[in-house]
């Protein structure tokens, strides 16, 4: 069976999917004849996306949820499954940021932020992995540079991306032997709204796209479509012997001292 085939078959899952990476690597695996359940709290962006993929030919479910509530994760895998007829791959992108430090970090903005960022992706797995043992499936959790790397200003999301990379290690361990395979995407900064969702006004993020430009060594942040593309690789037969991995994808920055 040809790639393209292969890929024609895959029956994906995607947080965060209303915009960023997710919206990106939705449109991608649609255009590559994947069958997508859409998940994100924007039920109407997650619509327009949905139009989009449909109009060029492609198949979407939307399935609006917030992930931080438990029972909307257990619906959102319900419908998705009856909606796609099982699983062959889970998206993990949704995710969300803040600055804080040691000194000022909240127990509850810590909690809320390892909710979304590590426990969603955890529970997500769980709900989801009978139906990734019977299609021997794959799971790709997008991460960040900061979970390999220490970054001032935003300790509780370095902690919940570090969390992650654990997770996607511990997961391929122990899922192996079922032929589910687990992987993490690591990005650096990426042109999403993550940062202006997060507070950054428009002015302060124009800013902090140029000095990203000097902190990574290809001299420019990334774009969501090329992350997408190592989803789609992760997420395929393509990469079968692959798992238990963090990929770097991020202009070199991993690889930089503190700048």
């Amino acid at each position: 069976m040809s790639d393209e085939k292969k890929r024609a078959g895959t029956r994906a899952l995607i947080t965060g999917a209303s915009s960023g990476i997710g919206r990106a690597t939705a449109l991608l695996l649609a255009s590559r004849g994947a069958h997508v359940a859409l998940v994100a709290r924007d039920e109407s962006a997650l619509n327009t996306l949905a139009g989009e993929i449909t109009s060029a030919g492609g198949r979407a479910d939307v399935c609006p949820a917030d992930l931080l509530e438990v029972s909307a994760r257990e619906r959102v895998v319900s419908e998705a499954l009856e909606a796609l007829g099982g699983l062959d791959l889970l998206v993990n992108a949704a995710g969300v940021i803040k600055s804080d430090s040691v000194e000022s970090a909240t127990l509850e903005g810590w909690g809320w932020l390892m909710e979304l960022n590590l426990t969603a992706p955890f529970h997500l797995l769980q709900l989801s992995l009978e139906a990734l043992k019977v299609t021997r499936g794959a799971v790709v959790n997008v991460s960040s540079v900061t979970g390999v790397r220490a970054f001032p200003g935003v300790m509780s999301y370095c902690v919940s991306k570090a969390g992650l990379e654990q997770m996607t290690r511990c997961a391929a361990l122990e899922l192996a032997e079922h032929g589910v395979r687990v992987n993490a995407v690591c990005p650096g900064v990426v042109r999403t709204e993550l940062h202006t969702r997060s507070g950054m006004d428009e002015s302060a993020y124009a800013r902090f796209v140029e000095h990203s430009r000097g902190t990574h060594p290809l001299g420019r942040i990334g774009e969501p479509e090329e992350v997408a593309e190592l989803i789609a690789f992760l997420g395929t037969s393509a990469s079968g012997w692959i798992t238990g991995v963090s990929v770097p994808i991020d202009g070199g920055r991993h690889v930089t001292c503190a700048r």
